[in-house]
């Protein structure tokens, strides 16, 4: 069974900073794409970052040069740095895995940005 551990979420200040991580098994960290989503309350799920088995990474307009993906093969985890937060970055962040038309989710961690 994939599971995908995905934790770091929190209440920060507009401007604060928070390092998302999520850990998997090495079969799926080595062949998947990895990527986080957002989805905030009323609205639907969107693609927040990507960033591939070979390291090639993606990101949303919307938080280009705030937020960044990273990956740490010694201990199959992703991460996702955000920082610069603003209010409408409040959501509950995903992580997921794809190949193909396999594809699998965290449980999800709560961000919160409120002064």
């Amino acid at each position: 069974q994939v599971q995908l551990v995905d934790s770091g979420g929190g209440l920060v200040q507009p401007g604060g900073s928070l390092r998302l991580s999520c850990s998997t098994s090495k079969s799926i960290f080595d062949s998947y794409t990895m990527g986080w989503y957002r989805q905030a309350p009323g609205k639907e799920r969107e693609l927040v970052a990507t960033i591939s088995s070979a390291g090639g990474t993606s990101c949303a307009d919307s938080v280009k040069g705030r937020f960044s993906i990273s990956r740490d093969a010694a201990k199959n985890t992703v991460y996702l740095q955000m920082n610069s937060l603003k209010p409408e970055d409040t959501a509950t962040y995903y992580c997921n895995a794809r190949y193909f038309v396999h594809s699998y989710w965290g449980k999800g961690t709560l961000v919160t940005v409120s002064s």
